[in-house]
């Protein structure tokens, strides 16, 4: 018998779940040196820490997996993109796909969400101050979500709360009942209203309804590619949760790095052409998903190390865009990085993030929008740091203003 997993993985030993929360950087940095491929018994999982290895890991489809009874996200939603394989995932993804392209989300969404996040902007422009994640980062979302899927705007405050129980849910590697009890009761409040939807967009079957929701393209799709409708209510679970969870983080995460580096605030509020940069910048240095969770499919070997069957391999996101072997001087914010877009903060592979394209998008008009704040500024004593070792993002994010016209 060899060496216990203690005396193997004494860096991965070491780590606690309070230190993680706070600021999980220093941990990676740690492991990544000495143990980059890790077992951290606080959370009775892998981690894999270096950029080549995440890459690697997300690309083994022989050795790893999505499927899994052990998974928190199929506990929490069953059946889906993010927890099938090849050709169910497939099918799902190709069902739902349409909506997330660059050229559709241009020619049908771009004005839908400039009005959308004009209209939040004004129920708090003329205060002088706001706690941006409850005004702002935290609705947007949800709207542009319940737009695409031609949900009724009123289902907001119902999202909210469900979306909630869904986040304690897919962090809840302890197996805590609450948690997965509230959240089961959530999708199921969810999947009545998606139930009353699609009975709507059945009976549209042949109408000329122009531009139709996902909800209606999916239930009226071709029958060789017509989804179950239990499959249609799994699938949109969780592009609701995805499509919420990236982009308030995104959002939030991006002031604070612009907040933290006056510098390049300067620079953005000037030329607002290096928003993109700057929020594929914020995908790699303040990572709103941190981690993409695969499972073990049989007992196999990797860089000397033994995988059991169902173990847990959690591929670090957050720790593969501060690998200094990929970018240089990872620690720092760097708008100008040249090889930003090599980040892995939506993931690669066949389980990359289906709407990346529509949170850059959100995240973009969003911050444009913010910009036109006079002299916007974070209001440090009543905000709280970005925390989260699953899902990294301020809790209140307080800014201020001076009152007045916004600028052009």
């Amino acid at each position: 018998m060899g060496p216990s997993k203690s005396t193997r993985f004494p860096v991965g030993h070491e780590v606690t779940l309070a230190e993680l929360e706070s600021d999980p950087y220093p941990v990676y940095a740690r492991l990544r040196a000495r143990e980059p491929v890790s077992w951290l018994p606080a959370l009775n999982m892998w981690y894999v820490t270096g950029y080549e290895d995440v890459r690697t890991a997300l690309l083994d489809t022989a050795h790893l997996t999505t499927v899994s009874d052990h998974s928190t996200i199929f506990d929490t939603f069953g059946a889906h993109m993010l927890t099938t394989e090849n050709p169910i995932h497939d099918r799902y993804r190709r069902a739902a796909q349409y909506a997330f392209t660059p050229a559709f989300i241009r020619e049908n969404l771009d004005e839908a969400i400039s009005n959308l996040t004009a209209g939040l902007v004004r129920q708090f422009r003329n205060r002088g101050c706001a706690e941006l994640r409850s005004a702002f980062a935290s609705r947007l979302p949800i709207q542009v979500i319940l737009f695409v899927c031609g949900l009724p705007m009123d289902a907001e405050p119902g999202m909210r709360r469900w979306y909630d129980s869904f986040e304690a849910a897919l962090a809840n590697f302890a197996g805590d009942s609450a948690i997965r009890a509230a959240a089961k009761l959530s999708v199921g409040e969810f999947h009545a209203l998606l139930e009353e939807a699609i009975r709507t967009c059945a009976a549209e079957a042949g109408e000329d309804t122009g531009l139709r929701s996902l909800i209606s393209r999916m239930v009226n799709a071709p029958p060789a590619e017509r989804l179950s409708d239990d499959e249609i209510k799994r699938n949109l679970s969780i592009i609701f949760f995805g499509g919420i969870s990236t982009v308030e983080a995104l959002l939030l995460n991006c002031l604070w790095a612009l907040f933290e580096h006056p510098g390049v605030f300067a620079r953005v509020t000037a030329d607002r052409s290096l928003l993109p940069q700057v929020i594929d910048e914020t995908m790699r240095w303040l990572s709103p998903v941190q981690s993409a969770t695969r499972h073990v499919l049989e007992p196999f070997e990797w860089r000397g190390l033994r995988f059991e069957k169902d173990e847990i391999v959690n591929c670090m996101l957050g720790a593969a865009n501060r690998d200094p072997s990929v970018f240089s001087d990872p620690d720092r914010f760097d708008v100008d990085r040249a090889n930003v877009r090599r980040h892995l903060g939506f993931a690669t592979g066949l389980h990359s993030c289906l709407g990346s394209q529509l949170a850059r998008t959100e995240a973009r008009i969003a911050l444009e929008a913010l910009l036109q704040l006079p002299e916007l500024q974070l209001d440090r004593a009543a905000s709280e740091p970005p925390t989260g070792y699953e899902f990294r993002q301020s809790r209140r994010l307080v800014v201020q203003w001076r009152e007045g016209e916004t600028k052009d």
